[in-house]
């Protein structure tokens, strides 16, 4: 009768025979578990065919494989005399005694059961057959009898020839499945690397928190500026702890609707950071799906700075209110400023009448008098209104030539100072040495300087300092009017260079101040900005550029 060939055939029961005049059956064992063996790249798949073929072939009660990989871990495999797969089959604490002795041993009797190192009651002898792996046992092949006449030498010699050829085939296998594995490995960590550095990259803060609210991700622009946090004091931690400073039941909110309604949405938001200057946001919220279930399993949130938009759109509104006013003014205030001219010379006249004594003895002369006057200077407060009208409706061109910025700081600061407003009011000069020249008209510049300079003293009631400041910043000279003053209200900046707009009680203030200056720095293509903590101060930057 043949020997059962390395892949099993349906009649599982042939033993081993001898004294055949062909192949003897052991050569052809190995040969066909040898071809078997060539091409499996698994060292589970190895272990497994290595087993059964063992078992089938020498006819035994159980075979177990048992090898401990480097960088692959535990690998087994055991068949019973029926073909099927063993899940229980190894005496863990005595396998590894055993690896501490390494002794290739077999066991002849009854009493010898207590060192079996396979479990089960149905067999009566165990041969247990080292694989050495690079100079080292690693493991083992273990077969059990159902009883000592099963055994023979000749089995036994067969068993270690199958496990020299299982050490080998498992070893490669090992090592090909490692390079599998650290390469698998490397690739996933190059793409997590590539798909973190795409994500640093893009123009926006984004993070990811889970459905525990736990933060997963975290780029690089969620890191910088006043309001970043560092990614290592981010990733882990409740979003609710690490965004603190924001309103908890409003950010809750805000992940609560996206888990449950799947939807994007998007917030604008608006911040203000420890120098006063206001931040605009277009926070969006986008719900991640598993592709399996459906269900939202995370929210994006991707924040856009849209500051430079949200100011051009002012900027392009302010303009347009400018430009609304100059229509306005250049229609109708010359026929306004001539009745007011008329009412207030009637008003002079009818003073000097009351001087030279036309009205003595009449009764109600006081009450003239004080008519007269309140005519006379209501009359050239509107003169003043008006006048500021027309600036709007004028083309601001004036004597442009290079202009050095520090010289019309000085002379601003030396003008304010003898205008005595204001009580303790310190003035500071703070100006950077080889500041480019400007293209500008002199006169123009200096008065919105001073216009602005005029403010920030009104703002100081009770005394302060008044800081000029001027340094280059890129293609540009900037200049800082900056005070201690009350501040101004969020809800009121957007509204400043806005005509009529003020914050001063009624007759201290027409509101064409701001408006006036920002038509002047628009018409030197410059930029006029505002920041401004209430209670610390407020400072304006102006913007020109440098001459060519």
């Amino acid at each position: 009768m043949p020997f059962p060939s390395a892949i099993r055939p349906q009649n599982r029961t042939i033993p081993i025979q001898s004294g055949l005049k062909e192949t003897p059956p052991e050569l052809r064992f190995i040969s066909e578990l040898g071809r078997s063996l060539l091409f499996m790249v698994h060292p589970k798949k190895v272990a497994c065919r290595v087993a059964d073929a063992i078992q089938a072939g020498v006819g035994a009660e159980l075979c177990a494989f048992v090898a401990e990989l480097e960088n692959i871990g535990v690998v087994s495999c055991a068949f019973d005399q029926k073909g099927e797969v063993v899940s229980e089959f190894l005496d863990r604490g005595r396998f590894e005694k055993w690896l501490d002795l390494l002794p290739p041993q077999v066991g002849h009797t009854d009493e010898e059961k207590k060192n079996f190192l396979l479990l089960g009651n149905l067999h009566e002898l165990e041969y247990i057959s080292p694989l050495h792996i690079n100079g080292e046992i690693k493991g083992a092949i273990i077969v059990g009898f159902s009883s000592g006449s099963d055994f023979s030498e000749g089995k036994g010699s067969l068993i270690d020839a199958a496990t020299q050829m299982a050490a080998m085939s498992v070893n490669l296998s090992a090592h090909y499945e490692a390079a599998i594995n650290n390469s698998v490995t490397q690739a996933r960590e190059e793409h997590r690397r590539f798909t973190e550095a795409v994500l640093d990259a893009l123009p926006v803060s984004l993070y990811v928190v889970d459905r525990d609210y736990r933060i997963v991700t975290w780029n690089r622009h969620r890191e910088i500026g006043l309001q970043g946090i560092p990614r290592d004091s981010a990733i882990g931690r409740n979003v609710f702890e690490v965004l603190a400073r924001y309103p908890e039941g409003r950010v809750r909110q805000e992940f609560e609707r996206a888990f449950k309604t799947g939807r994007i949405e998007r917030i604008e938001q608006q911040t203000v950071a420890e120098d006063g200057s206001t931040k605009h946001w277009v926070v969006s919220k986008v719900p991640m799906r598993s592709p399996e279930t459906g269900e939202v399993t995370h929210v994006i949130t991707v924040g856009e700075d849209v500051t430079m938009r949200v100011e051009a759109i002012h900027a392009v509104s302010r303009a347009e209110k400018l430009a609304a006013v100059g229509r306005l003014a250049a229609g109708v205030v010359h026929e306004i400023n001539n009745p007011l001219a008329t009412i207030a010379a009637c008003a002079e006249a009818l003073e000097q009448r009351t001087s030279e004594g036309a009205f003595e003895g009449c009764d109600g002369l006081d009450d003239l008098n004080e008519y007269l006057g309140l005519i006379k200077s209501e009359a050239f407060r509107c003169k003043s209104i008006t006048t500021g009208l027309l600036d709007f409706s004028r083309i601001r061109t004036g004597d442009r030539h290079p202009l050095d910025i520090g010289e019309i700081l000085r002379s601003s600061a030396n003008l304010i100072s003898h205008q005595k407003r204001g009580e303790n009011i310190k003035i500071e000069l703070d100006i950077a040495e080889n500041t480019p020249l400007v293209n500008a008209d002199g006169g123009q510049v200096q008065q919105a300087v001073i216009a602005l300079a005029t403010n920030a003293i009104d703002a100081m009631p009770d005394g302060g300092s008044l800081r000029f400041r001027t340094y280059p910043q890129h293609n540009s000279v900037a200049i800082e009017i900056e005070d201690t003053g009350v501040g101004i209200p969020t809800e009121d900046m957007s509204k400043i260079f806005e005509p009529f707009f003020t914050t001063k009680e009624v007759g201290k203030g027409t509101g064409l101040g701001l408006a006036v200056c920002y038509g002047i720095i628009t018409d030197h293509s410059g930029r006029l900005s505002v920041r401004s903590n209430v209670g610390k101060g407020t400072t304006f930057t102006i913007l020109l550029p440098v001459n060519d």
